[in-house]
């Protein structure tokens, strides 16, 4: 298992009440979302952001990070993808389970906030956790293996789905399949278009995202 470094703002050490950590998207790093806490912690007092990088370099952004390979885009098999995901979530679930340590919260305060490839990390660890978090928001990402969701998920945390109708990365038809597989399987599942949104998030979703997680983290 490799160990994340991240970036944190909010609630120091010892007086965080709740937690939130963003995962970036493919080729960015964890400061690319990292600067939402400017934005989100004067509305979420005693909340501590982090935002991991994630644990590989990215062959097609020299400076930025992966999660996994994604075939159509670095030339990698779908053996490498798989292989990539499955070591990059028990990476993520290491990191998860030190910040919960370390900051004497239970999963019922951490809220996971992920962006593109950060969303799919979310949407795959999440559910596949021994105890369900606060939450997920998935912006303008993609269900990995849908069919494999209702018999693998041990719990079923609510997940916001958010996508912008112009997405041309991620397509915004993957916003409701990842809804239709989340209510199917039983999750609690909210959904916000952002219309006239590429790939990216439009000020309308942040104010949704930020309404989910008062609602949802222990403040």
């Amino acid at each position: 298992m490799r160990q994340l470094d991240s970036g944190r703002k909010g609630a120091g050490k010892g007086q965080a009440k709740a937690a939130v950590v963003f995962l970036h998207g493919y080729g960015a790093d964890g400061a690319d979302l990292l600067g939402l806490a400017d934005v989100l912690a004067p509305h979420l007092p005693g909340t501590a952001f982090f935002a991991p990088d994630a644990p590989e370099r990215c062959p097609g952004a020299p400076f930025g990070r992966q999660w996994f390979p994604i075939p159509w885009i670095d030339g990698s098999s779908e053996a490498e993808q798989a292989a990539g995901l499955a070591a990059a979530a028990e990476d993520l679930n290491g990191f998860l389970d030190r910040l919960l340590t370390d900051e004497g919260l239970a999963a019922g305060a951490l809220v996971l906030v992920g962006f593109s490839q950060g969303a799919m990390m979310a949407m795959q660890v999440a559910p596949r956790r021994a105890e369900a978090v606060a939450g997920v928001v998935a912006i303008s990402g993609r269900l990995i293996a849908p069919e494999l969701l209702a018999t693998e998920a041990a719990v079923k945390p609510p997940v916001l789905l958010l996508h912008g109708d112009r997405d041309d990365v991620v397509p915004f038809e993957d916003m409701s399949r990842a809804g239709n597989a989340l209510v199917a399987a039983g999750f609690d599942t909210y959904g916000h278009v952002m219309q006239g949104t590429g790939h990216g998030i439009a000020p309308d979703g942040l104010g949704v995202a930020l309404q989910f997680l008062k609602e949802r983290l222990p403040l």
